[in-house]
């Protein structure tokens, strides 16, 4: 180093002796040490004895002591290794750079595309919008999905679920919202699922095209602290470009995952078991993250898809149920519908959204009633229908219903890469109703 540039590094504001604590004891899933007392949320970083780093967050503060959770695996560290205070918060590099790119949790490309050229730090942790901040949703925000701009409407800035099992469709869908929405800029957080559904998604989804989107990656191999902050940095991303003035869809997949990662953590630190095993921090966490989206006033929107999958095609299940009560909406799929070959696999009748009456005209809610009401007649007599036990006459709603069987299941149904402008969907319904 020339001492010029040596000059330079005393002049910064760094300590050239860091205090440093020591590890006490390591567990399976949480590391002790004393030596400092950094703050819960605080990164430290491990000097391990073979000369190897890594990062960590502290995760529990004790008179003497403090616990923090790794962001790689256990394996490798032992009584002894230094720790040092690395930074107060994590925080997550940003700039319009990221369009385009694959990062993971803490910020660093996975896609072999260079490193990224972020002009600023944002925390990942920060308050919801305050609810007097926040603007009235009274504007359609199109998906380009026929069934939801037709009969489940959602609004920019609205908070949307996506309740399914494994393999009906979610990713699907979700790529079918992502290529179709309106935003200009789309955040898509991939969290605890299958590596191989990464690069999969990217190019049958989303057909390779990244543009304006930014993917933030924590496979199911990652650790839960990788899991867990990887939403929270993927929303924190997402409320940068919001407050530019920006509108942004928001899609994350998948919540229950998110969940099962703070379960980790919290069982590890010592809280009780609630339903299902999941600690009582798991449910105070969901509206923590759900709830930073939405529309600011003076500022743009985050409209919001959060992806659920249910255990056993299970709406009970506590994580579901917690979203759906946080939500201002849901779409539930069905694997009978898929059963039947009909995609995507939305079940009209147990979705719902609580907006849709406040951004649509009068005409279009009357179709949607008039919709919802033929297609559940013919739910409610299916088999009647099926075995020829109803003959035609007794019932003539009944009858209509039957007639426009067909053309409300061609409705419903779309192919994955077919994009439909809101104006056609609503008109399309009007003219079948």
């Amino acid at each position: 180093m020339s001492l010029e540039a040596l000059k330079a590094r005393l002049k910064e504001n760094i300590n050239l002796s860091p205090q440093y604590g020591t590890i006490k004891k390591v567990a399976p899933n949480i590391v002790y040490a004393d030596g400092i007392t950094p703050s819960v949320g605080d990164l430290v970083r491990v000097k391990k004895s073979n000369g190897s780093e890594c990062l960590g967050m502290v995760t529990l503060s004790e008179n003497h002591r403090f616990g923090f959770t790794p962001f790689s695996f256990i394996e490798g560290y032992k009584t002894g290794d230094k720790v040092i205070l690395e930074k107060k918060g994590l925080s997550f590099p940003v700039s319009d750079s990221l369009l385009g790119r694959v990062l993971n949790p803490l910020g660093m490309p996975i896609d072999d595309k260079g490193p990224i050229q972020a002009s600023t730090h944002i925390p990942v942790i920060t308050p919801p919008i305050q609810a007097m901040k926040r603007g009235i949703i009274d504007e359609v925000f199109s998906v380009g999905v026929r069934s939801i701009d037709g009969l489940l409407t959602c609004g920019k800035g609205q908070k949307m679920g996506i309740f399914a099992g494994s393999g009906v469709g979610k990713s699907t869908l979700m790529g079918m919202i992502v290529k179709g929405c309106v935003a200009p800029i789309k955040v898509v957080a991939l969290i605890g699922e299958r590596g191989r559904e990464v690069p999969e998604f990217i190019q049958k989804n989303l057909n390779g095209d990244l543009k304006d989107t930014v993917l933030i990656v924590a496979t199911s191999d990652d650790s839960a602290l990788m899991r867990k902050y990887g939403a929270f940095c993927a929303m924190a991303v997402a409320e940068y470009f919001k407050n530019q003035g920006r509108d942004v869809l928001f899609i994350m997949d998948s919540v229950t995952r998110f969940a099962m990662a703070q379960r980790e953590i919290g069982l590890a630190l010592g809280e009780p078991p609630t339903t299902k095993g999941y600690p009582p921090s798991v449910l105070s966490l969901l509206p923590q993250l759900m709830e930073r989206a939405g529309k600011e006033e003076g500022k743009g929107s985050i409209t919001a898809f959060f992806t659920v999958l249910v255990e056993g095609d299970d709406l009970s299940d506590p994580i579901a149920d917690q979203a759906r009560s946080i939500l201002d909406g849901h779409i539930v799929l069905s694997r009978e519908l898929t059963d039947y070959g009909i995609f995507p696999p939305i079940n009209i009748l147990s979705s719902a959204s609580r907006l849709t009456n406040d951004i649509t005209t009068p005409k279009h809610r009357e179709a949607i009633r008039k919709f919802r009401r033929l297609y559940a007649l013919l739910k409610e007599n299916e088999i009647l229908i099926r075995i020829g036990s109803y003959q035609k006459g007794f019932d003539p709603e009944l009858d209509l219903a039957i007639e426009k069987k067909s053309l409300m299941e061609d409705f419903i149904a779309q192919s994955e890469s077919e994009k439909i402008p809101y104006a056609q969907s609503v008109e399309k319904l009007i003219n079948i109703m």
